[in-house]
């Protein structure tokens, strides 16, 4: 009976659609980073130049200083959320056909001009994502949302990066495969045309000022809001460490050849991840908030150990696919229940404003932490600085444990 109830959250109408938008908001992340830059590595333009390009994806660290607009003014069709969706939507489809028309060797700088523009409205139809999805899922469904979200922005990933590099090559060329990329926003189009606008009570800001004030205002307002926010960085961070630098220890430390890796690290350890996420979402509507985000975030701090066994270990073929497959399902569940804690902390008049803001800070253990985990290695060695990584996650699950009364109302209180 609690099987079929689980299953019924997944098999509704609101699941697919969040899916379908999530697919929509990774589609676009590849054409202007890796995808991007085999097209011009393969046109000859100089490294130095690719190097330049890399900046592109600026705009998705920086989203949170524009969605206050976006949470205080509404498109005149479809409703705020809808309207914006689908103005990213079809903006994004004209975009990606017009950097479809380029050639990056002729004209390097218009590339770049068209990817940046790809890449900034890329990240504003990801704040509408996330505020869309924050704002139609109940309590019950926060778990389950996150994993299909997850599972469509995989997808998109996978769609529009190693899927466009095989289109290329074999049969359309680039300016052919990045015209399909932007008629596969079609798939969010549709999504959004059938999506709901949410309801209830939440009411826009009603100035813009108040939409940039209010926002933070209300959150630190709240019990507890910095040591929310200092959870919102520390639950991943040790996770953040050991992936870091996973693909250069197997290369380098374990000694396995590319091949293994990318076949491994990237397709199996895709696959687990997405196994991960929707088993952790599942495991949600039973365990709820806390405990799910208590359960997975110790897996998670557990299974960095499986990589200092395999620094000790030495190339073992085996041992690698257990422990890949072990982190990264664990770390689909872990990255599951994290969504829905973010979506849980928003206010619903301002969750594109807040989850931006919540997201970006949650970036910093990502961005940051590269720098450090390669001088901790130089300093250690690979074993010692796994073990490290497991400790540096220790202090989130303290706190987690620390919080449990406030994380526990959130199931039963959520925020409207």
């Amino acid at each position: 009976m609690a099987v079929s109830i689980y299953a019924a959250v997944f098999r509704s109408r609101t699941m697919l659609l969040v899916m379908l938008l999530g697919f929509s908001s990774g589609l676009p992340l590849a054409l202007t980073a890796g995808t991007l830059q085999a097209w011009l590595a393969l046109e000859g333009v100089d490294i130095v130049t690719i190097g330049w390009f890399a900046l592109v994806g600026q705009p998705y660290t920086y989203k949170f200083l524009w969605a206050p607009l976006m949470d205080r003014y509404s498109p005149p069709f479809l409703g705020r959320r809808r309207g914006w969706l689908a103005a990213t939507q079809l903006a994004l489809l004209a975009l990606i056909a017009f950097l479809g028309t380029l050639s990056p060797k002729d004209s390097p700088w218009l590339t770049g001009l068209a990817a940046l523009a790809v890449a900034f409205v890329s990240a504003s139809q990801d704040i509408v994502v996330d505020a869309y999805r924050t704002d139609i899922l109940r309590a019950a469904e926060r778990g389950a949302g996150a994993a299909v979200s997850v599972l469509g922005y995989r997808l998109a990933m996978l769609v529009s990066g190693a899927g466009a590099l095989v289109v290329a090559d074999q049969w359309l060329g680039w300016h052919g495969t990045y015209w399909l990329m932007a008629g596969l926003m079609v798939v969010g189009m549709a999504a959004t045309w059938f999506a709901l606008e949410p309801g209830g009570a939440a009411m826009a800001p009603k100035s813009l000022n108040a939409a940039v004030t209010q926002p933070m205002a209300e959150f630190f307002s709240r019990h507890g809001a910095l040591w929310i926010l200092l959870l919102v960085v520390l639950y991943k961070l040790g996770d953040a460490f050991a992936g870091n630098l996973t693909t250069a220890f197997l290369l380098q430390g374990a000694g396995f050849s590319a091949t293994e890796v990318g076949a491994i690290n990237k397709g199996f350890g895709l696959l687990a991840t997405i196994i991960g996420a929707l088993a952790g979402g599942a495991l949600m509507a039973r365990l709820g908030l806390f405990r799910a985000l208590l359960v997975f975030g110790l897996l998670q701090a557990l299974t960095n150990l499986g990589f200092m066994l395999l620094a000790a270990s030495g190339k073992n073929y085996a041992l690698m696919v257990a422990v890949i497959g072990a982190e990264n399902l664990c770390g689909g569940m872990g990255t599951a229940a994290y969504v829905a804690l973010l979506m849980a902390l928003c206010d619903r008049r301002f969750s594109a404003t807040q989850y931006a803001l919540l997201s970006a800070l949650s970036a910093v253990g990502r961005v940051y932490v590269g720098p450090a985990a390669g001088y901790m290695v130089a300093a250690m060695g690979w074993g010692v600085f796994f073990f490290a990584t497991f400790v540096i996650a220790l202090p989130g699950i303290a706190l987690l444990v620390a919080m449990r009364g406030m994380l526990e109302r959130l199931d039963t209180q959520p925020r409207r």
